[in-house]
Parts: structure tokens; C-alpha cells; sequence
């Protein structure tokens, strides 16, 4: 039993208890990463990151509470691979919809929503619920969060199922890993200079991108790296998390005080 996650506490240890200042939805998905992860690998990936961040908040004196992980995410760019599983944006909006009146109906009015999914486009989620609910609403993308110091962990960027999450599968899913069964992770380069320079978007279709769903070299991949990332990241996580239950939500909220 952990009491700071939902699905393992009793209803008598939440009457007992102090009330919730913040909880944690996982965001993770199901699709393929290359031939040597699981379909799971987002899942697996932010449930622990939640878990671990919400520990360290929790042992810091914060009221955090960790919801369970949603399985499912945005895939329409890999949907002619076999067996990703989609949700659409709204579809995937309408749920976290949900779950926040939920929320703001036991009183707990803040969220911060853990992305592990790089197709979960979510910040319009957060424009469109601003003001139409007390809970407020705060995003991570829990890869991003070491983005300054992964160099210094990783040897090559990834995009999908590269270095950084094969690391993190070989540290805390290693079961589940056949390192063995990777492809290279090479991507084909697009014929515009503008898609290219990152200042014209698309929606990339992976089957024609990638060869296996693979975007970087995922051979360096060790346990090592990924404990040592996941302890860099979960440690900022929790730090936020901690100033995030202590913050009063007075009417200057999120903001410094004027005065």
C-alpha cells in the first residue's frame, strides 16, 4: 500500500486523513516503439515517473495524490501500425474533462497533468477548461523535463523509442526489453526545407517516417542511464509538486503576490 495513490488506498484511509492538495493523471498510450519495446512502454514509463515524483513529494511533507495511469492516447499518426490503440484529441480532452469535475467535486483544485506520450496534444485541453472550473490545471511532459542535462546521460537524441526510453524500459521494465530485436530507429528526412527547419508543422504518418515505428538509435541504451534520468527528472517533478500543495489559491494564484 502507498497512500498516495488512489487505486491502493481504502475509503476508510481517505475519511482518516487530511484532504488532497494536488493529485497527478499519467498520460500514457499504447502503440509500438520499434521491435524490441513494449506497446505499454509510454504507460509503464509515466507510471513510474508519477510514482517515484509522488514519493518524494509525499516524504517532503506534500499532499499529493496519484491517480491511475490512463493507457490510452492519441495515435493517428500510427494507426497503420498493428494494434495502436487511438483516442482522439477530443475524445482524450472529453475524458480529462471528466476526471477534472470529478476533482472539483471532492475539492481538489489542483492538477497537474504527467504526459508521457509525445502524440497527447493537451494544452488546448488546459485553454479550454480555464475558468469553466475551479480545479487549475498545470502540464508536464515528463521526457522533456532533463532535456539540459540529458546530454550528459545519452549519447544520441531520440524522437520514439531511441536511447532514453530504451534505457528506461532496461531499468525498471528489463522483462519486457529485447534489445537484441532493434532496428537502428533511422527516419526518413521530409522534402521540406520549412517542415525541416521546424517552423511549418504536419502530423507525420510513422509507417512512411520510420521502418519498425523506431525514431533513434536505441543500442547505447543502458539501466544505468535510465535510473540516472529518472532520478534527475523525478526530483524536479517532486520539487514543483511540493511548491504546488503549499501555494495558497488566493486570488493572485499562480502568480507572485503584487505586494
Amino acid at each position: 500500500m502507498t497512500p498516495w495513490k488512489l487505486a491502493e488506498i481504502t475509503y476508510g484511509q481517505v475519511k482518516a486523513a487530511p484532504a488532497f492538495d494536488v493529485a497527478v493523471l499519467p498520460l500514457g498510450a499504447t502503440e509500438p516503439h520499434n521491435l524490441h519495446l513494449p506497446y505499454g512502454t509510454d504507460t509503464f514509463q509515466v507510471e513510474v515517473i508519477a510514482e517515484k515524483a509522488c514519493e518524494l513529494a509525499t516524504a517532503q511533507g506534500a499532499r499529493v495524490l496519484q491517480l491511475p495511469v490512463i493507457p490510452y492516447g492519441t495515435e493517428t499518426n500510427q494507426m497503420e501500425f498493428p494494434l495502436a490503440m487511438n483516442l482522439n484529441p477530443s475524445t482524450l480532452a472529453q475524458v480529462v474533462g471528466d476526471l477534472v469535475a470529478s476533482l472539483a467535486k471532492h475539492g481538489v483544485h489542483k492538477l497537474l497533468l504527467l504526459n508521457g506520450h509525445g502524440g497527447n496534444d493537451l494544452k488546448w485541453v488546459l485553454r479550454e477548461l480555464h475558468g469553466s472550473t475551479p480545479v487549475h490545471l498545470f502540464l508536464c511532459h515528463w521526457f522533456r523535463v532533463g532535456l539540459d542535462r540529458s546530454p550528459e546521460i545519452f549519447v544520441k537524441k531520440e524522437d520514439h523509442a531511441g536511447e532514453m526510453e530504451t534505457s528506461m524500459g532496461l531499468a525498471f521494465f528489463p522483462e519486457l526489453v529485447d534489445l537484441n530485436a532493434a532496428d537502428e530507429g533511422a527516419v526518413r528526412p521530409t522534402r521540406f526545407e520549412a517542415v525541416a527547419n521546424g517552423w511549418v508543422e504536419l502530423t507525420r504518418p510513422w509507417h512512411l517516417l520510420t521502418t519498425n515505428s523506431g525514431s533513434g538509435d536505441p543500442r547505447a541504451a543502458t539501466a544505468a542511464k535510465g535510473e540516472a534520468y529518472a532520478k534527475l527528472v523525478t526530483e524536479r517533478i517532486a520539487g514543483f509538486l511540493v511548491d504546488l500543495a503549499a501555494s495558497p489559491l488566493d486570488a493572485e494564484f499562480p502568480f507572485r503576490p503584487t505586494s
